[in-house]
């Protein structure tokens, strides 16, 4: 099983934080939204991605296993 990140829309309130402590998985789009890199995280970025999940203000990042 991988993980992969995604984001809880109708809770994300475009802080940005999430971008700025893993900007090699999430970047921002004009209005500030985050956008995932598609698929599963990189073993070697999870524990970045858990750093940004946590950090976010309204808990909009998830973590979910998936399937290889």
């Amino acid at each position: 099983m991988s993980l992969k990140l995604s984001v809880d829309w109708p809770r994300c309130a475009a802080h940005g934080l999430c971008a700025e402590i893993a900007p090699e998985l999430i970047s921002l789009d004009d209005w500030g939204y985050p956008t995932v890199l598609p698929g599963p995280i990189p073993p070697q970025l999870v524990r970045l991605a858990e750093r940004a999940r946590m950090a976010c203000p309204v808990l909009a990042l998830r973590m979910e296993q998936v399937p290889d």
